[in-house]
């Protein structure tokens, strides 16, 4: 068995010829240099590439396969270079039964099938060339038809109040899946506002395996969050079982941000433009009750939570981890001297000695590096879109 670094959402914004796939992401993130950076600057393994259902990404896909630049495995993904695997799926958004939206992730083996689930999409999309997201059916409807192709079904940022099922739409995901759907659930994700801890007050969530991935924006945000796996190899099948906890295969630990980064973690009001810091659940603004809020995850957590004492060692261990470009200082250019000289920034949060940085950026931001590795940084808490901040 090996380990290996496995982030599995990551957004496509552009087709290589230049057609926008999802808005608000970066022109740069392309799936083909999605592949050069995860495999050649962050150092990450296995990438989850979400959006494939779009037809023009279906033929960037098709056309590297063609130029030899990526293979297919047999057993499914596709690899590039030899030692980096890419997953294909997309990230739906459904519309619930009380009326609010939520996101999902769905993973397939081989291309054919995210083919035949792209053309099933079309009937259920008002225009998957404009906007492969938005689909016309429920998490329930979406979660069959996935699994019908053997496909797997991972909510995406459960918690958060944009697009979570628990943050946006229901305290229990009973009232959203049925038993059958339930039973084949084997990951949830938990958004970068919270953590382990966090999501072990829902009960109904024992048993499934929790996922921190970086819903990146932007190629710079890969890896911000991520999952170490211990698998046999780089294929498809070892990924599921890995989330199955399957024949050796498992979740090592979860890498994240501190939950109070994140920029949900807790309640915002929008008129007063402030963070609240309260005993939550602060579930209106203090100055004035009539303001619109933005309900925080750690007070929305306190509300749906079911318990209050979480099993003990139960879960693999959660590690905050701060990505080089949050923290205060480290700037693009320290970054690329960082990594010309340890060719990864998983290398240089993971194995990096305090002396080896400080040779090539200084005390400073050796000492910036290694506290947040060992999570000593202190942190004012983030909300309403607004991430935290990180000082020494």
């Amino acid at each position: 068995m090996n380990e290996y670094f496995v982030d599995l959402h990551v957004h496509i914004g552009r087709s290589s010829n230049g057609n926008i796939i999802k808005w608000g992401t970066s022109h740069d993130l392309t799936f083909g240099n999605i592949a050069y950076e995860a495999r050649h600057r962050k150092g990450i393994n296995v990438i989850g590439v979400v959006d494939c259902i779009s037809p023009w990404v279906i033929e960037d896909i098709d056309n590297m396969l063609d130029h030899g630049e990526l293979r297919e495995l047999p057993d499914g993904g596709m690899i590039y270079r030899d030692d980096l695997m890419l997953i294909l799926g997309a990230e739906i958004e459904t519309r619930e039964y009380s009326k609010c939206s939520a996101h999902s992730l769905m993973f397939f083996p081989y291309l054919s099938t995210i083919k035949e689930f792209s053309n099933i999409m079309k009937n259920h999309m008002a225009n998957i060339l404009g906007n492969p997201t938005v689909a016309r059916l429920s998490g329930q409807e979406l979660f069959d038809i996935a699994d019908g192709l053997g496909g797997i079904y991972i909510p995406a940022h459960l918690f958060t109040p944009y697009k979570g099922f628990y943050g946006a739409c229901t305290d229990k995901l009973h009232k959203i899946f049925n038993d059958r759907a339930m039973d084949k659930i084997h990951a949830v994700e938990f958004g970068l506002s919270a953590d382990t801890q966090m999501a072990q007050h829902v009960s109904e969530l024992d048993g499934i395996s929790f996922t921190s991935n970086s819903d990146a924006h932007s190629l710079p945000k890969m890896g911000r969050e991520y999952n170490v796996m211990e698998m046999e190899g780089l294929e498809y099948g070892e990924v599921v079982k890995a989330l199955m906890g399957q024949d050796g295969r498992h979740i090592v630990a979860n890498y994240g941000l501190n939950p109070t980064l994140g920029k949900y973690h807790r309640t915002f009001c929008l008129q007063c433009e402030q963070v609240f810091r309260g005993k939550p659940p602060i579930t209106a603004c203090p100055n004035n009750p009539k303001h619109k809020i933005v309900m925080g995850v750690k007070d929305r957590l306190e509300i749906i939570k079911d318990r209050d004492n979480i099993p003990v060692g139960s879960r693999p261990p959660y590690y905050y981890q701060i990505p080089l470009e949050f923290l205060p200082g480290v700037g693009p250019k320290t970054i690329e001297k960082l990594i010309d000289k340890f060719e990864t920034e998983m290398y240089i949060l993971h194995n990096t000695s305090y002396d080896e940085i400080a040779s090539v950026a200084g005390p400073k931001i050796a000492d910036m590096i290694i506290k947040g590795r060992e999570g000593r940084l202190n942190i004012e808490q983030g909300g309403g879109g607004i991430y935290g901040k990180i000082s020494d």
